[in-house]
């Protein structure tokens, strides 16, 4: 698992590539939580579109990222979810905090 972070006009953005497990998200955690403690977004966009997989850690990983940018009063964005994704999404209750961009097509 590896994480990109790209910052542009307020947007963070956070560039998954490969399975979420514990271990990853604890990696992705940190990297998107001290990178959003330096450059103070106002929105995460997390793309999941180079993710196949990932377990309830991903799903912990969304939510405290959901809490953090609320307390900020920002807001988290979510990207390119695959149909499997999308659905572990939708019924954990994160699209009613999260926002969802939907893939094009």
């Amino acid at each position: 698992m590896s994480v990109q972070l790209l910052y542009k006009d307020g947007v963070l953005t956070a560039k998954m590539n490969g399975e979420i497990d514990h271990h990853a998200a604890r990696e992705i955690r940190e990297a998107i939580d001290s990178t959003s403690q330096r450059v103070k977004p106002y929105c995460l966009r997390l793309d999941f579109s180079a993710v196949p997989f990932m377990d309830s850690s991903g799903i912990g990983l969304i939510l405290g990222r959901v809490r953090l940018y609320q307390f900020w009063k920002g807001h988290v964005v979510l990207c390119g979810l695959s149909s499997n994704l999308n659905k572990m999404v939708e019924l954990s209750g994160i699209a009613s905090v999260a926002a969802i961009e939907r893939r094009a097509g």
